[in-house]
């Protein structure tokens, strides 16, 4: 019966969706936001990888329908979890209460946690405050969600709920369907009994703020900052007050540090009535709040901000035309664009300010750009930061020089930035990857100063064991730098992940290589030299006798007992087989390693015939494309388009695993482009072939790179034949530079394996 459910949710969506998507504008221009459903990814995985590996949260996308902003401050989603719980998302579709709309924080697809929400009710009748009492069933048949605006039926109020953002600000529309009492609810999210809420009646405002608190290293500190809100009604009121759980407390005007605590208006309202409420916020200060509110939204005129958000949408999305046949594949690329452009987060208000990084509770002011938290950079190294390379360069570099700002605060390069602290979740140092990337191709230039910084986190450890415990540093660095590898004897233990010590010694020695590339271009030779020699480390951890990677002792031996298949500590969320294949900064060594190219291809058919394959993590994200390098590209082809079609669907559970951030997203977009960045930092991409009859990817300079696949179909999946430029091209590598300066680069596909 549960698959019968499943079943009509699918064909449900599949049917809904495809009518919404029709795409065109009034004025004759394509609408790409038709071709975006936020629902996708809101549901337990559907796809064939996602059953078989995933388990528990990794079968959820976690990803929310959001009202956003590309990289704003605060998205707007509909709330059916009250929980700022680690792990949770606001909404599932699964659901069927709405308990409100929250302005969230969460970590677009992650398993972290929400930070500084707050949430808004609008309800009718009697006056229901608890967040576990006021919630309304609703239907996903009145459901209309889009990136810039979206739409419910609460049907326990007869109340049709709407809501628009700007990158600060989200506006709403409540439209009362029956005549009578009516009240708006407006709380801080807090878990732990603490916040702030303060009624100001002649202004007709509610501010208030929800304290922050980290997670990973330095669990549970404060982070030295809040999430602050000032929330504007135009409608007068006639009662106000304050709440703690089912307490109520009528013409009070302030309530602080108690369990589930908010504030309420009441009012009476005619059928039919429409009541409009905005809300500002900000990291710094209730008056910060106050002063974005006022920049991004002055009037109370709620289609005016929806057709500007829509607008922008509209303008960041043509940024790549897809055309072809397939509807469905249209939309599951630009909902991919969409989830790719929601994090990091944009953390300065209008005038500039944002907490400084750190948790210190010092404010700092931004003179140029934006600055950024919320990176997901063990995931986003792989394709989203090279996406934003390609397509959106500017916030890119915002983005680097964020983390550049981060570590002249706290003295080290951050890891895995959230909640504008430090964390060492996950393993790597990428953040190294992203900064020599975009500096290798272009997008940002590098001082002394900021060359500096990132040998300082490739060579050094915070002497003070507390820096090391919050978060500061490489996780044991000194065993990698004495060993050249990091021993079963280390755990690890000062990490959220403990132990992982292969994985963490093959991505160690790729960021070697990253940084290599720096000095290289800086003419630093006896730097690249060095960090070239640590880049080839990953050999000190490739086992001859069981040929694979293992792990290996502080006295050279190599781990007995030795499961190529399985899931072990050494590894990372993943098995021994899968991070096999993590040389990206080195494939042909790894191939001579594996005893050539022959046993190399037939050890890559054993891992694919095996189904150790699995996309919803990103372990496996570029192994599709190693054929590309062993002279069997068809199969790239070939898996790639497997992967297109199996791993990504239509309807709730089209994702097969956590978003991460839109790493999983920005995968499909540069497989559907045709090209993927197996090694990040070098300017080059691994060709798979399109998946549409023509793509035309707009630059910020003005110029264009058009594919063109004529003949491409699902079934066309291989290559016979390339042209650059109206050039005969035989390479399956594609160089960054002839992207970026416009050209033309034509397939010729067949179903069949070229002779």
């Amino acid at each position: 019966m549960r698959y019968h459910k499943l079943f009509v949710i699918i064909i449900f969506s599949l049917v809904f969706y495809s009518c919404k998507a029709s795409g065109i504008l009034s004025d004759g221009k394509t609408d790409f936001t038709k071709y975006v459903d936020p629902i996708i990814g809101t549901a337990k995985t559907t796809t064939i990888s996602g059953l078989r590996h995933g388990t528990g949260i990794e079968q959820n996308a976690q990803v929310q329908p959001a009202v956003t902003m590309p990289f704003g401050m605060t998205n707007w989603t509909p709330q059916t979890q009250n929980t700022e719980k680690k792990c949770l998302a606001a909404y599932y579709y699964i659901d069927s209460v709405i308990t409100g709309f929250r302005g969230t924080h969460w970590l677009s697809g992650s398993c972290s946690q929400d930070y500084g929400s707050m949430s808004v009710m609008p309800v009718s009748g009697e006056l229901v405050c608890s967040n576990s009492k006021r919630g309304s069933k609703y239907n996903h048949t009145d459901e209309f969600s889009t990136p810039y605006y979206y739409r419910i039926k609460l049907n326990d109020y007869d109340i049709i709920a709407e809501m628009t953002a700007t990158t600060r600000c989200g506006i709403f529309r409540f439209t009362f369907e029956k005549e009578g009492d009516a009240h708006i609810i407006i709380n801080p999210n807090s878990d732990k009994g603490e916040g702030y809420v303060k009624i100001f009646p002649g202004q007709k405002e509610i501010v208030g703020y929800n304290p922050v608190y980290r997670i990973f290293q330095g669990w549970g500190k404060r982070a030295g900052f809040s999430g602050y809100f000032v929330a504007r009604i135009e409608k007068t009121f006639n009662e106000f007050g304050v709440y703690s759980d089912d307490e109520i407390l009528k013409n009070q005007i302030n309530i602080e540090n108690k369990p589930d605590l908010g504030a309420f208006l009441s009012f009476k309202v005619k059928k039919g009535e429409q009541v409009v409420l905005k809300v500002g916020t900000s990291f710094v200060s209730i008056e910060q709040a106050r002063k974005n509110l006022n920049a991004e939204i002055p009037e109370y005129n709620f289609d005016a901000v929806k057709e500007s958000l829509k607008e922008t949408w509209n303008n960041l999305l043509s940024k790549i035309d897809v055309e072809g046949d397939i509807t469905d594949d249209k939309i599951k690329f630009y909902t991919s664009m969409y989830h790719s452009f929601q994090q990091p987060r944009i953390y300065n208000d209008v005038d500039g300010q944002y907490p400084r990084f750190d948790g210190n509770a010092q404010t700092d002011t931004i003179k140029n750009g934006n600055y950024y938290c919320d990176f997901s950079l063990w995931d986003t190294f792989r394709a989203l930061h090279p996406l934003y390379n390609i397509i959106a360069p500017k916030q890119n570099a915002d983005m680097l020089r964020s983390l550049l700002t981060m570590a002249k605060a706290g003295g080290w390069l951050p890891i895995f930035p959230l909640w504008n602290s430090y964390t060492a979740e996950m393993i790597g140092d990428h953040a190294i990857s992203v900064i020599a990337e975009a500096y290798i191709k272009g997008v940002i230039d590098l001082s002394e100063g900021d060359y500096k910084i990132l040998k300082h986190n490739a060579n050094d450890t915070p002497v003070s064991y507390q820096e090391y415990a919050d978060g500061k540093g490489r996780r044991a660095l000194s065993p990698y730098l004495k060993y050249g590898y990091i021993p079963l004897e280390d755990s690890v233990k000062e990490a959220f992940h403990d132990n992982e010590q292969v994985s963490r010694t093959l991505e160690y020695a790729y960021d070697d290589f990253a940084l290599a590339q720096i000095a290289k271009k800086m003419g630093k030779v006896d730097d690249c030299c060095y960090f070239m020699k640590r880049s080839q480390n990953y050999r000190n951890v490739f086992d001859p006798v069981v040929h694979n990677i293992n792990a290996r002792h502080a006295d050279g031996s190599f781990n007995k007992d030795f499961l190529r298949d399985k899931e072990i500590s050494y590894i990372t969320e993943g098995t021994p087989w899968q991070f096999n294949w993590f040389v990206p900064q080195d494939v042909k060594g790894l191939i001579e390693l594996m005893g050539g190219t022959e046993d190399f291809n037939n050890g890559l058919d054993n891992f694919f015939k095996a189904d150790q394959y699995w996309h919803g993590n990103e372990p496996s994200h570029q192994i599709a494309y190693l054929y590309d390098y062993s002279g069997q590209p068809w199969k790239t082809q070939k898996i790639v388009a497997n992967v297109m079609k199996e791993e990504y669907g239509m309807g709730p559970g089209g994702l097969s695993g956590n978003d991460d951030s839109g790493q999983m997203s920005a995968w499909y977009i540069l497989g559907a482009l045709g090209f993927y960045p197996v090694c990040p930092v070098l300017p080059e991409y691994q060709i798979c072939g399109p998946k549409f009859k023509k793509i035309t990817i707009k630059f910020d300079d003005g110029k264009s790179f058009i594919i063109n696949a004529p003949n491409y179909s699902p079934e066309n999946i291989y290559i016979q034949g390339i042209e650059l430029n109206g050039k005969k091209y035989e390479s399956y590598t594609l160089p960054h530079d002839s992207l970026i300066q416009g050209g033309q680069l034509n397939f010729e596909l067949s179903d069949k394996v070229k002779d």
